[in-house]
């Protein structure tokens, strides 16, 4: 499905682009897969079947976060297809719960992440004009980019719906628009998926009350992302942009 293209992952070392790394090689694809350390990346991947001996597989360091690396490394990036960007910049007071955020973490965090989708849009759009070739750049969101949080189902955990989390997926998304309009370019695709929750070991409570807003599956395996990915990076959805691709068993419904 992804023959003969070579495709950048931005956040190789997190929950969903240690799985995305492999779904793309299997798929096909050259990969170049990035993340702020390539020790933490190798320690992600190699759970996935992948070592430093893939043949379509380069792994570089950069900080999405830091303009200067994001610019080189895609002056160094020749021939891409597409980029996915999986990260999840965030400072060490995030998730605390809305009347406990300070405005000063808030804006930092919004800087963080959302500034640094920015960034990367903002290069990624930048390289197209540069290169002039078919590029296709999926963004990650969420649900409660599209709806307000369902706060009952994190009663009896310690848990929240960041505050932070729900304002810059939402911007995620319109941005993704604002950059495929911007561009106006058929070869140029902006488009988002915006997953429901994804398992990573949370408080049962949790579990059984998220589950009970599905159609019955719950929390989804990371690896139920992975098609709605690789469709967007492909050829099948040539004409498909600005667009937001919502995974969660009905969550919203």
């Amino acid at each position: 499905m992804l023959l003969n293209k070579k495709i950048l992952v931005m956040g190789a070392g997190g929950l969903l682009g240690s799985h995305l790394v492999p779904a793309l090689l299997k798929a096909g694809a050259a990969v170049i897969a990035t993340d702020i350390s390539v020790a933490h990346m190798q320690q992600r991947l190699y759970p996935q079947g992948i070592d430093n001996n893939q043949p379509s597989l380069l792994l570089r360091e950069c900080d999405i976060t830091d303009a200067e690396q994001v610019k080189q490394l895609l002056l160094e990036c020749e021939g891409l297809s597409g980029a996915v960007n999986t990260t999840y910049p965030r400072n060490k007071q995030y998730g605390a719960h809305f009347f406990d955020v300070t405005a000063e973490s808030f804006n930092e965090n919004l800087s963080l992440h959302l500034g640094s989708s920015f960034l990367f849009m903002q290069q990624s759009a930048a390289y197209f004009r540069q290169q002039q070739r078919p590029f296709s750049l999926v963004n990650v969101a969420s649900i409660y980019g599209v709806v307000a949080p369902k706060f009952d189902i994190y009663a009896n955990t310690p848990m929240t719906m960041p505050v932070e989390y729900a304002a810059i997926k939402s911007a995620i998304i319109h941005l993704g628009k604002y950059a495929a309009a911007y561009v106006c370019d058929s070869r140029f695709r902006v488009n988002t998926v915006s997953p429901g929750g994804i398992f990573d070991h949370q408080p049962e409570p949790f579990l059984t009350a998220y589950k009970a807003q599905t159609h019955g599956t719950g929390m989804l395996d990371v690896t139920e992302v992975l098609g709605s990915i690789i469709y967007l990076l492909s050829d099948s959805s040539r004409y498909v942009t600005g667009q937001n691709i919502v995974i969660d068993d009905g969550f919203l419904l």
